[in-house]
């Protein structure tokens, strides 16, 4: 028996057993000299627990609030009712593999059970740093093999009918600038006005909008139904904060001008600042609610939904907007590092890989450019 001295408030003792005399004096040696360096042992210690509090604890100001919300949320609904009750020392490979091979079974897509995976590979990452486990049995789990799916694209005209729709509409600069730049909702909705220049033509992507909506965690413990609250933050990378230069371009086909439909959006707005009176609350959005509050992102989606609808184009969601503008972009000739750094994607790996197969047509421009250079002249 080794005194481990006192935990999280309770005296802990760990018992070692061995086939023979030497090979527990072995063990008893091996866990004196962990607890002798600062590593607290603890083998009743549970997948569940740990994650628990690893969320609770550890996690909050190393990532952003929503990212927060969706690693407790894959924790509660995911992990801990499969993996929860074995101890953490004790997982292995195996436990993990078959939980992805039941999500599988369950339906879930291979993209989810990658988060998933990634989600528990950063946790049990932290067990390894404090020394609880010896290896990351998550980052050896086999990795769900991904296909990336082609997805929807709304063509020029159809954006010119989207948009001829939302004509008048209190957000149609919003919906222009998503079909342009392919702005994410969240985007769209946290755009600033002092982060707009008029006379360099030029805007600003700095924060966004995201809604809080999973259960809050509630001393270690999770306590679900929690209502959402709309929040306003940075952006997280370096790539994703950027600024959009707008040109004519793309612009001219769908409308008279992005920098006249940005100021013509500012004197409608004015005038429901003044409608609302004490009523308005400036958080300095260039898109707000009717008493200058953030918009929730999924009411802007239902939004965005209805307008499709009532255009005639059926079901069409925000972030198919996103892929509608790069597919134009790439459909007139713009290099695809461009498109990467207009969509704020973190890497251009990132771009090549749901996009790349839109640049078919330049590859074969090339191909034929190139073909005809070589060509001999006739004799």
């Amino acid at each position: 028996m080794v005194d481990l001295g006192w935990v999280e408030g309770k005296r802990k003792r760990k018992y070692v057993t061995g086939s023979t005399q030497a090979e527990a004096l072995a063990k008893m040696r091996r866990v004196q000299r962990e607890v002798e360096s600062g590593v607290v042992v603890d083998d009743q210690l549970t997948v569940g627990e740990f994650l628990v509090r690893w969320v609770a604890t550890t996690l909050p100001g190393s990532v952003a609030g929503g990212t927060l919300d969706d690693y407790a949320q894959i924790v509660r609904l995911h992990l801990v009712p499969v993996l929860g009750k074995t101890r953490l020392a004790k997982l292995t490979v195996a436990d993990v593999d078959a939980l992805w091979a039941a999500k599988r079974e369950a339906g879930y897509r291979a993209n989810t059970i990658r988060i998933m995976r990634a989600v528990l590979r950063r946790g049990i990452g932290q067990a390894e740093r404090e020394g609880l486990v010896t290896r990351n049995v998550a980052a050896l789990s086999q990795a769900p093999r991904l296909s990336t799916p082609e997805g929807r694209a709304l063509s020029v005209e159809q954006a010119g009918v989207l948009l001829e729709a939302a004509r008048g509409d209190r957000l149609e600069a919003a919906y222009l600038l998503m079909l342009s730049y392919g702005l994410r909702r969240g985007e769209v909705l946290g755009l600033a006005w002092s982060d707009f220049d008029p006379a360099r033509r030029t805007l600003g992507v700095r924060q966004a909008v995201t809604l809080r909506k999973s259960g809050r965690l509630d001393g270690g413990g999770y306590a679900g139904g929690a209502p959402g609250r709309v929040e306003l933050s940075e952006l997280k990378t370096r790539r994703s904060r950027r600024v959009l230069f707008l040109t004519e371009g793309l612009v001219e086909v769908l409308t008279e001008g992005l920098v006249e439909a940005l100021e013509g959006h500012a004197r409608s707005q004015a005038c429901q600042r003044e409608a609302a009176g004490g009523a308005w609350v400036e958080h300095g959005l260039v898109f707000a609610s009717s008493v200058g509050t953030p918009i929730d992102p999924d009411n802007f989606a239902k939004a965005f939904v209805r307008l499709a609808k009532d255009a005639g184009l059926g079901h069409w969601h925000p972030h198919e907007a996103r892929h509608s503008a790069a597919s134009v972009m790439l459909a007139q000739g713009v290099p695809l590092e461009v498109v990467s750094e207009v969509l704020g994607h973190s890497s251009i790996y990132i771009t090549k890989d749901v996009y790349g197969h839109l640049s078919e047509g330049m590859k074969r421009d090339a191909a034929e450019r190139m073909a005809a250079a070589l060509r001999p002249p006739p004799r």
